[in-house]
């Protein structure tokens, strides 16, 4: 439907104030309205076609956002990148005003509606291969119930401290290793509050201070890598896996807000906390089950916090787990969190790849080229109803892994869209790409 010639129109914002900026919905937008700056997501009115794909994959409900408006007088993408917060409904008064009815305001709630139920994902008949259209939005049959919202914005504790109790450089130091990055694995407790957590769940860090115009921080996300049980089994803590780039492409550098403050902390520090996020990314909990992981760089956090669980539970023999397989990229092995303790798994407990893209003296290599040589074992588990997929890295990465599973698919004699549609529709295909 043409929603252009409308006098009113339902617009789609998004709330600042519980926004934790993990890009899902820019990522899933099939049609490039959403965008962003350093403070806000924000939604093209003229673009947006209420097509809905991207409500379901946001962890917080802040993009579940309407105003009815007369277009000509629609938040414009400049307004809401200075916005701190929404803007109030607009009365059926003020409405009158512009001259719209409380009739036209009715009828252009009801043809949101349709729009919403009757579209397809806002895809063109001829658009290019559209990767997040295959993601699920909805968790494994068997995970465990997540917790969400229990600390935010807008909650009645707005947010929990938390203590620093481990804070580990996980790359290597050095110029031959690159001087450009510098990822940290940090623990923090929460003492004797409430924080129950999964794997596949993240949470958000709201660094002290005010940006530029005076405001206090947004909150920025982070995956949890630690299993539910705490990074020290029975404690009430989670670990993070965090990035801060110290050098931009030019060579220049460069200082992110959150990052820079999370990997100068130490020992006993402690920070502002919201959250748990997300109610889909989770692991399957049923025996002989499966996961294949496919992961870049921080991407790995939820990824160590199944694997890690699993070995828990392998090692309690509480658990008859089924296949583990990890495809891990990164632009050299020195970049590569994690990649000694990977590397001490037993065989028979993960299968384990690792791709490396700038390795002096070698060509470059993918994840998704390292999935293709696996073929054959990813059709036996793409065929499997109990086998899940993980995918969780930078976002260029996730079109390249979606083309391998259906490339897979395929020459096994598949018909990949009935194949991911089934991914979709029966949560076995997660992706978390930023």
């Amino acid at each position: 439907m043409d929603m252009s010639a409308n006098l009113v129109i339902k617009q789609h914002l998004i709330d600042p104030e519980i926004c934790i900026r993990c890009n899902t919905c820019e990522a899933t937008c099939p049609v490039g309205a959403i965008t962003h700056d350093s403070q806000n997501y924000v939604v093209d009115a003229d673009k947006c076609n209420l097509c809905m794909a991207c409500v379901p994959p946001c962890p917080t409900g802040s993009i579940d956002n309407w105003r009815t408006m007369p277009r000509v007088k629609a938040y414009s993408v400049a307004d809401q990148l200075t916005w701190g917060e929404l803007p109030a409904e607009l009365s059926p008064e003020q409405l009158a005003e512009e001259g719209v009815s409380a009739g036209e305001a009715e009828a252009v709630e009801a043809v949101a509606e349709v729009a919403a139920a009757s579209s397809t994902g806002g895809l063109p008949a001829e658009t290019s291969f559209n990767s997040s259209q295959y993601g699920a939005t909805v968790p494994p049959w068997s995970a465990a119930h997540a917790y969400t919202n229990l600390y935010g914005p807008k909650a009645a504790d707005k947010t929990i401290t938390a203590t620093v109790t481990g804070n580990v450089r996980v790359t290597e130091v050095g110029k031959q290793a690159g001087s450009d990055y510098d990822t940290h694995h940090i623990v923090l407790d929460f003492g004797s509050l409430p924080f129950p957590v999964l794997e596949g769940q993240s949470i958000g860090i709201i660094p002290p201070g005010v940006d530029s115009k005076g405001r206090p921080h947004h909150a920025r996300q982070y995956s949890i890598a630690s299993p539910r049980n705490g990074e020290r089994p029975g404690y009430n803590n989670v670990s993070l896996t965090i990035k801060r780039v110290l050098e931009d492409h030019q060579g220049q550098p460069v200082r992110g807000v959150a990052s820079n403050f999370m990997c100068d902390l130490q020992v006993g520090d402690q920070v502002q906390v919201i959250g748990p996020f997300g109610a889909s990314f989770l692991m399957p909990n049923h025996p002989r089950s499966s996961i294949v992981m496919i992961c870049t760089g921080t991407g790995s956090a939820p990824m160590r916090a199944m694997t890690e669980w699993r070995r828990r539970l392998r090692a309690s023999g509480k658990f008859e787990g089924g296949k583990l397989m990890l495809f891990f990229g990164a632009r050299t092995q020195e970049e590569l969190p994690y990649f000694g303790p990977l590397q001490n798994l037993p065989k028979d407990f993960i299968d384990s790849h690792f791709a490396f893209s700038r390795t002096p003296g070698q060509p470059k290599k993918y994840v998704q080229d390292v999935m293709r040589e696996r073929a054959a074992d990813l059709a036996v588990l793409l065929k499997d109803p109990n086998t899940f997929f993980y995918v969780c890295g930078l976002k260029s990465m996730e079109e390249g892994v979606v083309l391998a599973l259906r490339d897979v698919a395929t020459q096994a004699g598949l018909d990949w869209e009935t194949v991911g549609a089934s991914l979709k529709k029966e949560g076995r295909l997660h992706l978390e790409t930023y």
